[in-house]
């Protein structure tokens, strides 16, 4: 700030031009203006006064132990009509799962992040992907199927477009290959998978079809997938 000011006042040239030359921004420029002179303040968290005190928090936890069976929300009204503490629900909660006394859902476990499957066996899992491939600056459909097993291609095909009947196609093809299997066939969620007639050809061919947003890493890892 010295510097510019100094040599702005001497030369007459603007401090705005001073500080392109030194690479700084204006924005900084003029931030650093206004503390300059100031002292530096820390940026800990400042005490709110609608913290939780200690004695607030201890009353929370001793009123769900004498309630077990009440829900978080219930017990934040009890609280209040009986003049125990005015909390909201939402701190009521954050406290009693602080002190590990908020029970757990028993519902099913997530199978999330647990990683894909591998099928036992050859020709029971067919991976389809539909892709964009440039070939001499035309882009083309690239539609592969790929066995979930033996990570090996089943069947592909490049086509200028790719409609729902043509998916159809591609798999009627690579059934032909192998008359006699039956794969559960994974896909994406692109329309061409969710169309109508797409689950009537399914059904009709005597296949499964299973959807997902993306094909998780391990499927691509197992399988050899395009994404």
């Amino acid at each position: 700030m010295d510097f510019v000011r100094r040599w702005s006042e001497k030369t007459d040239i603007g401090a705005g031009q001073f500080v392109a030359w030194l690479g700084v921004t204006a924005s900084m420029f003029y931030s650093w203006r206004e503390r300059y002179g100031k002292a530096n303040e820390h940026n800990a968290w400042v005490p709110r006064d609608f913290w939780l005190e200690d004695w607030e928090k201890k009353a929370i936890v001793d009123f769900h132990l004498s309630h077990p069976l009440e829900g978080y929300r219930r017990l934040a009204f009890m609280m209040l009509d009986r003049d125990v503490v005015a909390v909201s629900p939402s701190s009521v909660w954050r406290v009693l799962g602080q002190a590990g006394l908020l029970s757990r859902w028993n519902g099913r476990p997530s199978k999330k992040g647990t990683g894909f499957v591998q099928p036992p066996a050859a020709h029971e899992h067919w991976h389809i992907d539909v892709s964009y491939i440039n070939i001499s600056g035309t882009f083309y459909y690239l539609c592969s199927v790929l066995d979930g097993y033996g990570r090996f291609l089943v069947h592909w095909e490049l086509r200028p477009s790719m409609t729902e009947a043509e998916i159809e196609i591609v798999l009627q093809r690579a059934r032909e290959r192998y008359p006699e299997v039956k794969p559960r066939i994974i896909s994406d969620n692109g329309p061409r998978f969710v169309a109508r007639d797409f689950k009537e050809f399914i059904r009709i061919a005597g296949m499964t079809h299973v959807r997902n947003f993306a094909l998780p890493p391990a499927i691509e890892r197992k399988t050899g997938a395009l994404a």
